[in-house]
């Protein structure tokens, strides 16, 4: 098993850039696909981005497409989410998760239902 933790969410203003980062406790990340979620006060939980176990392929939401990068560092056991841009409408929870097995396209990424293991979240909120 393994628990991700996140840390890096603040108070930032729009336009500007944060970093993310999830940890993980037990098993070592690079065992699992990772994935970022978020989710806005009375929103419900949405797909942020994910990443492969051996950080090959990526996917992304469209609408943090070109302003949000997952990325692993493995010598760390830590997936980042460097979040470049920041809008408003980018406010919200966001939530690390990791899963055992998954299929490789954009939908299994986004899905998740296909998920096993998920953080407590990190508050982000971009002031404008």
């Amino acid at each position: 098993q393994v628990q991700p933790v996140e840390f890096g969410g603040a108070l930032v203003q729009a336009g500007g850039s944060l970093r993310l980062s999830c940890v993980a406790t037990g098993r070592t990340f690079g065992m699992y696909a990772m994935g970022w979620f978020r989710q806005a006060p009375g929103k419900e939980r949405e797909f942020v981005a994910g990443i492969s176990k051996i950080g090959l392929s990526t996917y992304y939401a469209d609408s943090v497409k070109g302003r949000f990068t997952i990325s692993r560092d493995t010598a760390k056991n830590t997936v980042l989410l460097q979040m470049n841009s920041l809008k408003p409408e980018d406010t919200a929870v966001y939530v690390c998760a990791a899963a055992s097995n998954i299929c490789s396209t954009y939908g299994c990424y986004a899905s998740r239902l296909n998920y096993d293991y998920w953080g407590q979240g990190t508050q982000v909120t971009v002031s404008s």
